[in-house]
């Protein structure tokens, strides 16, 4: 079962106290996505795709409902929002990935998706912003970090 970008988001900001900004949400999120892909057999966590824009990997429509807190905390609830069950397998990743990323300074999390060869690397053209990352390329890059 693949879910929504937002209900991802939701529970991000949830398991981060909603002291998470923008930055942040799609650095974890493609991070996530990146983890469950990579010990799923490709299967992506989340339906919507990630773009190659100039701060890294962002999901595009993610990004235009919570720019508006430009670099301080998303505050909303993505009211309408269904959450997810926190028993489901998505849930389960989701938290232990975040358990991982949530502590990181955000340098850190540009680093880790900045990575040399990376799924965004490989894609990025700078002021190009409709340039998709495929959901294979960003599992690639899991198996490569793990056999690193």
């Amino acid at each position: 079962m693949t879910i929504s970008t937002f209900q991802a988001a939701l529970k991000i900001c949830t398991l981060g106290g909603w002291q998470v900004t923008n930055l942040q949400l799609q650095k974890i999120l493609y991070l996530a996505s990146m983890m469950y892909m990579g010990k799923n057999g490709g299967e992506p966590l989340i339906r919507d795709n990630f773009e190659a824009w100039d701060y890294g990997p962002v999901v595009p429509a993610l990004y235009h409902e919570v720019k508006m807190y430009g670099g301080s905390p998303i505050r909303t609830g993505f009211f309408g929002v269904e959450p997810i069950d926190d028993e489901c397998k998505e849930a389960k990743e989701l938290a232990d990935a975040c358990d991982y990323l949530l502590s990181k300074p955000p340098s850190t999390l540009v680093n880790m998706t900045h990575r040399p060869g990376g799924a965004w690397a490989k894609r990025y053209k700078p002021g190009d912003l409709n340039i998709v990352i495929p959901n294979s390329e960003i599992e690639q890059e899991y198996h490569d970090i793990e056999s690193a």
